[in-house]
């Protein structure tokens, strides 16, 4: 079986891998030829949205998918027209995920709470969404923002101005800042007749907008059946297939959904050593047909991104039980370049060493409770 996916980053070399013990083999899309997947598998050179380019990947796999949401969907649409081949998960999900506004209204249509929200387009908008809302604030644009790209947070008028030139003339969203008490993020893979295979909650810490660690399980029954059955909306909304992250603020006992990522996930990266299915896996079985395994953890995981470079392989596997992952990148400031993944029996020992680790790969970052 083969699987075209657009876009060749790292999260696609990790589908490529869980892939061939499966005996499913990816062909990928990307604008250069030295990407993380395009290390480890066939790729087609060239924009993502070229029309022949597409075609040829829809026409040689079974199924399409994509490694980021940021892709054509009028694009992907063209290139699947008469053909057998389908995408998952499906495009409206793509669609959705890729625009922010479309995001909350979602969200507040399946009775998901989110933060107060307003779009922007003008100054006059822009006045309007700070006597409504108040402040501090995010400003966001609506579209191709992560790792923190594409938004600021605003503490006055001066600052929300300023922030709505520098952030260009293209559609904002004007957001309430949430003091919160966490980040968790709920993984979860529907396959096409509907089955589900649900992670165990993870919690996530973030500096500079950049995911650094996440734990996982984090036990908090109450709160992750809550996460759950937001998941199984969305899901079901969808008719989904593949994996989907939802990613939440905790706040006095409530979840508050941030965004959605239609695709495998940074925090779920844990999954690979730490669960007995990956989410690179189920997403393969679910968008192939197969079925899904079992997501049970295996113990308590710690996942640490490597931003910038990748420290000497001696140094990090000098840590018992570590397990790494090097993307293949060059070094770049802010870049996620790998990660790792310790493993252990209790959550204590877990967070313990896990502290240690993000001190000794990050002696400048903020404490990490």
């Amino acid at each position: 079986m083969s699987v075209g996916i657009v876009g060749a980053g790292q999260l696609g070399r990790m589908l490529a891998l869980a892939g061939y013990p499966l005996g499913i083999h990816c062909l990928f899309l990307d604008r250069a030829a030295d990407t993380p997947a395009g290390q480890v598998a066939e790729t087609l050179i060239g924009e993502l949205d070229d029309p022949t380019l597409l075609r040829e990947l829809a026409t040689r796999s079974t199924v399409l998918s994509f490694d980021w949401e940021n892709v054509s969907v009028s694009a992907l649409r063209a290139a699947l027209k008469g053909l057998k081949t389908r995408a998952a998960p499906p495009l409206r999900a793509l669609a959705t995920g890729q625009d922010r506004l479309a995001e909350k209204r979602l969200f507040e249509r399946l009775g998901i709470p989110t933060t107060r929200y307003a779009p922007v387009s003008s100054r006059g908008s822009l006045a309007a969404a700070m006597r409504r809302i108040g402040l501090p604030a995010v400003i966001k644009t609506r579209r191709m923002g992560y790792d923190g790209k594409g938004q600021r947070v605003v503490r006055s008028s001066t600052e929300a101005h300023a922030a709505f030139e520098a952030l260009g003339a293209v559609p904002l969203l004007y957001e309430e800042w949430i003091g919160f008490e966490a980040e968790v993020s709920a993984i979860g893979a529907r396959g096409r007749r509907g089955e589900l295979a649900l992670y165990p909650l993870s919690r996530n810490f973030h500096s500079d907008g950049i995911l650094r660690l996440s734990l996982a399980p984090w036990e908090d029954p109450a709160l992750e059946r809550l996460a759950k059955r937001h998941l199984r909306a969305l899901l079901a909304e969808f008719a989904y297939v593949g994996v989907l992250a939802i990613e939440f603020f905790v706040r006095g006992r409530r979840l508050i959904a941030n965004e959605l990522a239609p695709r495998v996930h940074n925090s779920g990266h844990w999954t690979i050593e730490g669960a007995q299915t990956s989410q690179f896996e189920n997403h393969l079985r679910a968008i192939s047909g197969l079925p899904l395994g079992a997501t049970g953890a295996r113990g308590y995981s710690a996942m640490i991104n490597l931003i910038g470079e990748i420290p000497a392989a001696g140094k990090l596997l000098g840590f018992p039980g570590l397990h790494l992952h090097d993307y293949g990148k060059s070094a770049r400031a802010g870049r996620k370049v790998g990660h790792c993944t310790l493993i252990e029996t209790d959550a204590g020992r877990r967070d313990l060493r896990a502290r240690q680790l993000v001190r000794e790969l990050y002696p400048g970052l903020a404490a990490i409770p």
